[in-house]
């Protein structure tokens, strides 16, 4: 799923024993130090071309500020979500990609990634005139 061509970031504040190492290795930068509230991240957030997270407040601040976001949803989701759509009347920028099965997220990676490549097609996937 990891592409050379895309950067990605990490708004995770507070690590687990072993994600630095695990971000390095998937070439993913991390901001801990340079999130000291909710308008740092709303500051780097809105850096970004795209906001991809699971249910949590850095994916609420993304909605409230009309950030396209990519929201991946556990089975079954809060009832904020509704059921069978993969938008949101409370955040119009959002859009859900959803568990078939609970704690299957291959699915979801899936969508996910095939999403990605239709949203940007790789840049040796471009034509010459």
């Amino acid at each position: 799923m990891w592409r050379a061509d895309i950067e990605w970031h990490g708004l995770q504040i507070e690590l687990r024993p072993g994600d630095q190492a695990l971000a390095d290795a998937a070439g993913i930068s991390l901001h801990c130090e340079q999130q000291q509230d909710f308008a740092d991240t709303a500051a780097l957030l809105s850096k970004l071309d795209l906001v991809i997270a699971v249910e949590t407040s850095v994916a609420h601040l993304a909605g409230a500020m009309g950030l396209p976001l990519w929201l991946l949803l556990a089975q079954p989701a809060d009832f904020r979500w509704l059921l069978d759509r993969s938008d949101s009347p409370w955040y119009p920028s959002a859009r859900l990609f959803r568990q078939s099965r609970p704690g299957d997220w291959g699915d979801v990676l899936q969508a996910m990634a095939q999403a990605l490549t239709e949203r940007w097609a790789p840049a040796s996937a471009s034509c010459a005139a």
